[in-house]
């Protein structure tokens, strides 16, 4: 296992460029197994679940090339529906197998899938959804999914807003026999990235960035070629690290859309705002961010939700960058219980936070950090930690770097890159 090593106290400032969207990459991944045709990812993220997802493809079959950020998949020789269990384990992503597989192979076999435990994450709504398009399921110590005598469209009224589970029902009523109907569909950014991948491979899609996606049925998917979006919640992270720690970050790349529009709103209450270049985005210097009051001066709240709420993973590393922002804020995290256990990392720092329940705390700022020793629970969580440790006053050690590689792209380099001291060790 890897640690981080941060000496705390210096400002993240310079140029950056997000990676490609983690959450869109691991389903445009494994939309490969919809056809025979090559496959081909430009902005890939260089990230541990990507990792994981592409020894599961190539357990299967796929046939993977990899250059710099770009992969080239082809099912065409696919001799297995039964990915590897110990590795599926490993990622959460892995339930996105289930729609492609059994839709285009007929059946899929898989464990339950591992992912960060932040709370409960029900699955009840991919497997009734594949019930309803036509598919036979067993359940006992693993998922046995298999094609019915007729897989039709149908309307589905999702009982939650699952990105997961719309973007495996996608991918299962892209080949399905008749019109698809998704009502309380998912519409985040990724979604929308996996609808355009379908599209280019002949999916008749309609309604993606809405809540009701309508697909048509075709018979067959062919290869494309596509780029997977910039991550929205890296960046975001990378804005929360030079916010707390004082410094400048030019956004290479980015505008001012819809994304950044829902990352502002939430994030402009701590005192974090943008301005467009032109060319990017432009975090200017600021020795000190202000907590900006609701109306009549009341304490303002930040509370996540499906989008366009403010994503659930950001709240961490938004926290921490509200304990160096002047003023006192609610965080109010509605989606997953487990989200907030790392707060007493936080307290134990300095920040001065109360927790009021499981999903809400009360940040006052600014505060100053002290450097401690921790140990990252989950993705989110281990960049909050690192944020805390880069604004931190001293020598800081994170355990289970890998957790936190598991949706950031060589973090430790590209913060060096921005001023950090940071290093990793074994």
């Amino acid at each position: 296992m890897d640690r981080l090593v941060i000496d705390g106290g210096r400002a993240i400032s310079g140029a950056y460029r997000p990676a490609g969207n983690k959450n869109a990459a691991l389903p445009m991944l494994a939309a490969c197994l919809l056809t025979d045709e090559p496959l081909i990812l430009h902005r890939v993220p260089r990230i541990l679940d990507v990792r994981v997802m592409l020894e599961i493809l190539a357990g299967l079959g796929v046939e993977v090339e990899e250059r710099d950020s770009s992969v080239r998949l082809c099912a065409a020789g696919l001799r297995s529906t039964v990915p590897d269990p110990d590795l599926c384990r490993r990622v959460r992503a892995s339930i996105l197998l289930a729609g492609p597989l059994a839709a285009r192979h007929g059946q899929a076999t898989l464990p339950p899938p591992g992912g960060d435990v932040i709370g409960r994450r029900r699955l009840d709504t991919h497997l009734s959804g594949l019930r309803a398009l036509g598919f036979d399921i067993e359940v006992a110590d693993r998922f046995e999914i298999r094609r019915g005598n007729k897989v039709r469209g149908v309307d589905l009224l999702l009982d939650e807003a699952s990105v997961t589970a719309t973007e495996n029902l996608l991918m299962a009523a892209a080949l399905a026999d008749g019109t698809t109907t998704l009502y309380h569909a998912a519409c985040e950014p990724h979604v929308q990235d996996l609808c355009g991948l379908l599209g280019a491979m002949g999916a008749r899609i309609e309604g993606h960035g809405t809540n009701r996606i309508t697909i048509h049925g075709v018979p067959h998917l062919q290869g494309a070629e596509r780029t997977v979006g910039p991550d929205y919640i890296e960046l975001g992270s990378f804005l929360a690290a030079a916010s707390a720690t004082g410094g400048e970050l030019l956004i290479q790349d980015e505008r001012d859309d819809m994304t950044t529009r829902v990352l502002r709103r939430g994030l402009r209450k701590i005192g974090i705002d943008w301005e467009d270049t032109g060319t990017g985005l432009r975090l200017p210097p600021a020795n000190e961010r202000t907590v900006q009051p609701d109306l009549g001066f009341a304490i303002p709240k930040i509370e996540d939700g499906i989008w366009p709420a403010f994503p659930s993973d950001l709240m961490s590393v938004a926290i921490v960058a509200a304990t160096q922002a002047r003023g006192t804020i609610l965080f109010f995290e509605k989606l997953f219980e487990g989200r907030m256990v790392f707060v007493d990392r936080l307290i134990e720092m300095g920040a001065h936070i109360i927790q009021c329940d499981p999903h809400r705390v009360v940040v006052q700022g600014p505060s100053p950090l002290r450097a401690t020793h921790m140990t990252s629970p989950d993705i989110r969580a281990g960049m909050a930690m690192v944020i805390a440790a880069l604004a931190a006053d001293g020598t800081s050690i994170i355990e289970n770097a890998h957790m936190i590689d598991r949706g950031y792209e060589h973090i430790d380099l590209r913060l060096q890159s921005l001023g950090a001291i940071i290093h990793r060790e074994s």
